[in-house]
């Protein structure tokens, strides 16, 4: 079990900059939600200052409490009927090249929130048709058409997270299942094969090498593509505890073992997230 504070590699850079303040402006002027604060993101002031983020659509309460998420639980609003058109204002105003868009679980929702999904990146995409789009969503339930509704909208990569290896499931994740999340990946590339399909692991919750290793070669059999792998944090005592930091040499192991498996392209370290540096899995030299 880790204590507090948080050892100096995982701490916040003080903020700076033009781009950094022009950000947090813009995000207040549109009362936009960021994935990157709901969930303490150890990289938001980096990745803030570097001008990028992941906007978070659908309000800031999820309806599911997952036992490694420091994300809000409660009961959630109705969707905002105009947030589509203030996501497209401050993308414009930032001028982003890539987007990353998710929201908190909906489980109140019929289709999941898969609607406001697909009419905001279809409104990005008729007004910014060389923007490129990432989303990361949550298992919708297992439902095939709300998911089918989401990839008829096109976005250029479909992530969802596995999270953990199978044995550690139930107790990390809330209402998810290993085996949904492994059918989402696959019916997301057979239903829109064009769309690259991604997922993110968390390590240090006690999970094996092994099991590791069989969670990738899962991932890949699912057809994902590109893969993040990063340590766990514990957002607050009420959370797991990390049971284990890993060093960079067992990073690089599990990086050599993706590799081997196919994966695309890999982004594994200790402070990676499913959105880390996003855009450079697309554009190769970004920033």
């Amino acid at each position: 079990m880790r204590s507090f504070p948080l050892p100096v590699l995982f701490r916040q850079k003080i903020p700076s900059g033009p781009v950094f303040f022009k950000l947090l402006d813009t995000l207040s002027q549109q009362q936009l939600h960021t994935v990157c604060e709901e969930a303490k993101c150890p990289n938001r002031t980096d990745c803030y200052a570097r001008g990028t983020l992941t906007l978070q659509i659908l309000g800031d309460l999820c309806t599911r409490h997952c036992n490694f998420c420091a994300e809000k639980t409660g009961v959630p609003l109705a969707p905002e009927l105009d947030e589509p058109q203030r996501i497209l204002k401050a993308v414009k105003e930032l001028k982003l090249k890539h987007l990353v868009l998710t929201a908190p679980a909906r489980d109140d929702l019929k289709d999941g929130g898969a609607s406001q999904f697909a009419q905001t990146i279809n409104l990005l995409k008729n007004n910014l048709p060389d923007l490129t789009i990432e989303i990361l969503i949550s298992d919708l339930k297992g439902d095939e058409e709300s998911l089918k509704i989401v990839l008829e909208s096109k976005p250029n990569i479909f992530n969802h997270n596995i999270e953990t290896v199978e044995r550690l499931t139930q107790q990390v994740r809330a209402k998810a299942t290993y085996s949904r999340s492994l059918k989402v990946l696959k019916n997301a590339s057979l239903y829109q094969p064009n769309i690259k399909t991604k997922s993110g692991i968390m390590v240090g919750l006690g999970e094996s090498l092994n099991e590791m290793y069989q969670t990738l070669l899962d991932l890949r059999k699912s057809k994902a593509q590109l893969l993040t792998v990063g340590q766990y944090l514990q957002p607050s005592f009420k959370h797991l505890p990390v049971q284990k930091f890993y060093t960079l040499e067992e990073f690089n192991q599990i990086k050599k073992m993706a590799e081997e498996l196919g994966f695309e392209k890999i982004f594994c370290g200790p402070k990676i997230r499913s959105s880390f540096h996003a855009d450079e899995m697309i554009y190769e030299n970004a920033h």
